[in-house]
């Protein structure tokens, strides 16, 4: 499984998106963060944003739904041109049809889980994704600690992915860095969401390369990694 970096333009400069798009080249993915000021305490941008940010870059889009009723709104976000589009389960009134929705409308389905909601009960849905995130941090704001006690989290879904076979993107999001990447990536998550780490670096385009080695380098050497 391929190591995947998506910085988030939360951290980004909002004045000037399709620059700040530019000057991440070569990451996999870019992740935009959809904030409403009712599921999350925070207001962002919405699918005007998402459609011209699609038209300003080349690198897919990575879509976060931290809203409300992501069941009405996640498949206007594809619509407007995300290639994967992650909802909420907490939010989310019949995550299976809607993660049906947003395959059948051409993008990958994600589901995201708060540090506090468990992944066991959801195992029976995983076969109906094709990502599934982690949050490292409360969602709601950038530039947040890592939460060292979702380790283990990342450590059970990556042992139920094994379980089920299924060919499945574990993200992790909030608080990874150069000084975290490697504890995610030891503990079976594939797919990272930096921001900070990226947008506040000299160099963007560095600080992904970066971050794709150490990751890189650590999966190698796990465990689970070794059977992939």
């Amino acid at each position: 499984m391929a190591v995947q970096i998506n910085p988030s333009i939360l951290s980004a400069d909002f004045a000037c998106l399709a620059d700040e798009a530019k000057a991440v080249g070569g990451a996999d993915w870019l992740h935009v963060d959809v904030m409403d000021n009712h599921f999350v305490p925070n207001l962002t941008l919405g699918v005007p944003v998402v459609e011209s940010l699609a038209r300003a870059t080349d690198t897919p889009l990575d879509c976060h739904l931290m809203i409300e009723d992501p069941d009405r709104w996640a498949p206007q976000y594809v619509e407007a041109g995300a290639s994967s589009v992650t909802f909420h389960v907490e939010a989310a009134s019949a995550p299976i049809r809607l993660a049906r929705e947003i395959r059948a409308k051409g993008a990958r389905a994600s589901m995201a889980l708060r540090p506090a909601t468990p992944i066991e009960p959801y195992e029976d849905l995983l076969p109906e994704l094709d990502m599934l995130l982690i949050m490292t941090v409360e969602p709601g704001f950038g530039g947040q600690a890592f939460l060292d006690v979702m380790l283990p989290k990342i450590r059970r879904t990556r042992q139920l992915i094994g379980k089920h076979g299924l060919d499945l993107w574990l993200q992790v999001d909030g608080g990874v860095s150069a000084t975290t990447i490697e504890r995610c990536a030891e503990a079976g998550a594939d797919v990272f969401v930096a921001g900070s780490a990226v947008y506040g670096a000299d160099d963007p385009a560095e600080a992904v390369r970066a971050l794709r080695a150490q990751a890189q380098t650590a999966t190698a050497a796990a465990a689970w990694g070794c059977d992939h």
